[in-house]
């Protein structure tokens, strides 16, 4: 199996170990970082139950480009139908003025911004986000008067390739171009330590999805997100 047709299974037995929490064949983020978790590719009824154990009762993940059939007692709260995009050679921005960006600068964010971000992903709404999601790397962010208003940083670590994520700016700051060079600048950063870009969108996002092709993001498959919620018993 190529590692991004499960991305989420590949971080957490490679880069992303570390951010594990297991049982059984069942892997998934500590839920202060991420609500992702991965069952494996035949999953069977006691995958689920240690799904429901990692959880805990009620609890809320999501799963990614899962196969196996949503089980009794199980919640389906949401699902999102996405795009993989990927970025097997350059990336950049269309050589096209952006309305004046070029003037703000990106600074790097890390565990003293993550209030802020949270506050900015709330938002604005890019996808899950947590306090300590920034512990992934490679957050940029832009601030005018010193406040946050556009960000970018990394995320799932599958091998070979890391994921551009959390992708947003204010509703005030929009059409000025900087999530695209947000993007680029990266994808430069992840390209630079020898691994390919790539990205999640929502499949409706038609214009995230031009802008992502302009950038030199070309689409790789179909896949989707399903949040989920455990038995409470």
């Amino acid at each position: 199996m190529d590692p991004l047709d499960d991305p989420v299974g590949s971080a957490l037995d490679g880069a992303h170990r570390r951010f594990a929490q297991r049982a059984g064949r069942v892997r998934a983020y500590d839920r202060a970082l991420s609500p992702f978790a991965a069952l494996p590719a035949d999953a069977a009824a006691d995958d689920w139950v240690d799904l429901a154990r990692l959880l805990g009762p009620g609890g809320v993940g999501t799963l990614v480009a899962a196969t196996a059939p949503t089980p009794e007692g199980w919640v389906e709260l949401r699902r999102v139908d996405g795009v993989q995009m990927v970025a097997p050679g350059a990336v950049a921005r269309p050589a096209r003025g952006d309305a004046g960006s070029d003037a703000l600068e990106f600074v790097p964010l890390g565990g003293d911004d993550a209030e802020e971000m949270l506050e900015l992903v709330t938002r604005t709404e890019p996808g899950p986000f947590a306090l300590r999601t920034v512990e992934f790397g490679g957050y940029l962010g832009v601030r005018d008067g010193g406040r946050l208003v556009a960000m970018a940083g990394e995320r799932m670590n599958p091998e070979g390739a890391v994921e551009v994520s959390a992708v947003c700016t204010d509703t005030a700051y929009r059409g000025r171009g900087l999530a695209g060079r947000l993007v680029v600048a990266v994808a430069a950063g992840i390209r630079a330590r020898g691994a390919m870009p790539f990205l999640h969108v929502s499949a409706a996002n038609l214009g995230a999805r031009r802008l992502y092709a302009e950038l030199g993001f070309r689409e790789r498959r179909a896949i989707d997100f399903r949040v989920l919620r455990a038995p409470r018993g």
